[in-house]
Order: structure tokens, then C-alpha cells, then sequence
């Protein structure tokens, strides 16, 4: 059997990804082939790539975007790390944000073929769990509030793709759920007690394929950056939102940047919240409480 386990979402990127999957089986044949396996359900992939360490494969790779990566993360920290396979990634889905963070090439054949034979590096993980102990591993970011907002928007629009789709859902955001929970955080050095807009975590500096919501964040310092924004005008988060797509927003006074290893949050009212582009929590699973950690070089990367 070979010691590559391919693993495909045929609708990511609204269904675009199956076919560029397909483009590249003539490469990976050239490079000694794998075994491929598609999703059929939410969390498939997790429960494919669990099953691909227990059979002894030594990479697992992602061929997708963000959402793919994220249940395939979620299927390798359930090995423990002695057996724990690598992790490949060819981004062909619609944010592609982890792939950016490691410096995956964007070509998808350099990018398979750095999967079979590149070099290997170490990134963290991070883990979140709500008041009722439910948990989820994450790798690049966490998107909580206005954050999650854009991302259960983005799920409503079926003509765009890719960064245009979470620039509308974010524009839509701003006109239709501009909502500034009152928070209490706590996280390494320090507390906040306020009402923010928006609060993201990142393992890695972008999200929604171009927004550089936490520019300094690095996937291997065994750190999460967090970027949050109290409560402003709608007029003042559409002069920020330029900013934000390449990371000059950390200079404006009303964006508060910091460091840490864990954060607990507590908040008045429902909270949504997305990790990785995956929806966590909607507004009614009425979430007010969370906890963060990292897990420091938790993922054996090939690059």
C-alpha cells in the first residue's frame, strides 16, 4: 500500500476543486502514486486521515482549501504524535489562508510535488473548547463576533467564490450584524473587560483568502496572535477594511493587538464563531464561553 494517503473535498471551492483533483493525477502517478479517498460528509475527512495513520501511511495530504485541512488537522491529533503522519497540503479550495501561513507554492503541481518530496517543518496547532466541553483543534485561525458573522454570510452566497465571496459577506456584515458583545478576556499578562466588535485569533497572519487580520502571527513561535476592535461606526470599519487586507490596520488607535499561549473568553450574549473557515458555534448554539490553547509543534509539515 503506499505510504501516501490523498484526501479530496469534490465540492470545495464550490465544487471547482474535484476537477483540479483529477488534473493532477497524472504527477502524482509520475512520483509513485497514493491511495485517494473523497469526503462524502462533514468530518469525513478527519475520520479518513485517523484511518490512514492507523494503517501506517507516513503523509497524509490535503488537496483542497482551509476547510479541508482543518478536518484532516482534526484527524491527526487523535494519533498520538509518535505515530502521527505528516501532513501535506495542495491548496485548490477558495481561502487557502494555512497553505499561505507555511509558504506552500500556489502552483498545485510544485505544491505536489514539495507533499511527496519536500522538506519538513513544524507548526503549531491550537484547541478550542466551549462551556459544555466540546472541543476542535484549529490551525490557522479563530474568528470570533463580526468574525464569525462573515463567515455563517458566506455560506448563503452560492455565484461568488473565493475572496470576493468574504469580501460581500463582509460588506453585508457591516450593514446587517454590526453587534458588539460585552467580553471578559483573559489571556497570558494581561485581561480585558469591555464590549468588542471583533475578536480573531491567529495561528497564521490571513484569513478569508487576503485579509490579513494578525500580520505578525508565525505558525511555528509557539504563540497565538489576537487582534480585537471595540465598538465603532460602520463608517469607521468600511475605512479600516482596505487596511485589513494588508495588514496596515495594526497601526490605526482602535485595533488592539497581542500575544499569548491560552485565552478564556466570556461574553454576554451568543457568540458565532468560526475556525478555519469551518462555523464552530451559530448564534443558536448560543455560546458565550471559550477557552484557546496553543499546542505548540503539534503538526509535522511538508514544505
Amino acid at each position: 500500500m503506499p505510504p501516501v494517503q490523498l484526501i479530496f473535498n469534490p465540492m470545495a471551492d464550490r465544487g471547482r476543486s474535484g476537477q483540479r483533483a483529477s488534473d493532477l493525477r497524472a504527477i502524482i502517478n509520475e512520483l509513485g502514486g497514493a491511495d485517494w479517498s473523497g469526503t462524502e460528509y462533514p468530518a469525513h475527512a478527519a475520520e479518513l486521515a485517523a484511518q490512514a495513520a492507523d494503517r501506517g501511511c507516513e503523509t497524509v495530504v490535503a488537496l483542497g482549501g482551509d476547510g479541508t485541512v482543518h478536518e484532516i488537522i482534526n484527524g491527526l491529533m487523535r494519533i498520538e504524535a509518535a505515530r502521527r503522519p505528516r501532513l501535506g497540503i495542495v491548496p485548490i479550495g477558495s481561502g487557502n489562508d494555512f497553505a499561505y501561513a507555511l509558504g506552500v507554492p500556489t502552483n498545485p503541481q510544485e505544491a505536489v510535488r514539495r507533499a511527496f518530496a519536500g522538506s519538513e517543518r513544524r507548526a503549531d496547532a491550537a484547541l478550542i473548547r466551549d462551556g459544555s466541553g466540546r472541543s476542535e483543534y484549529f490551525c490557522n485561525t479563530a474568528g470570533i463576533g463580526f468574525d464569525g458573522a462573515i463567515n455563517i454570510r458566506t455560506r448563503k452566497l452560492k455565484v461568488v467564490s473565493g475572496f470576493l465571496m468574504y469580501l460581500t459577506a463582509t460588506l453585508q456584515s457591516i450593514a446587517l450584524n454590526f453587534d458588539a458583545p460585552h467580553l471578559r478576556v483573559e489571556y497570558d499578562g494581561g485581561t480585558l473587560d469591555q464590549r468588542v466588535l471583533m475578536l480573531t485569533i491567529g495561528n497564521g497572519p490571513r484569513e478569508g483568502g487576503g485579509f490579513v487580520t494578525t500580520p505578525a502571527a508565525k505558525v511555528d513561535d509557539g504563540l497565538l496572535d489576537f487582534v480585537y476592535i471595540g465598538p465603532v461606526s460602520q463608517f469607521r470599519l468600511l475605512r479600516l477594511l482596505p487596511k485589513v487586507m494588508n495588514g496596515a490596520h495594526v497601526r490605526e488607535p482602535d485595533i488592539h493587538l497581542a500575544t499569548t499561549t491560552r485565552l478564556r473568553l466570556e461574553a454576554d450574549r451568543a457568540l458565532p464563531i468560526h475556525i478555519d473557515g469551518e462555523l464552530f458555534a451559530p448564534y443558536e448554539a448560543d455560546v458565550r464561553q471559550v477557552e484557546v490553547e496553543v499546542v505548540p509543534g503539534a503538526l509535522r509539515v511538508a514544505v
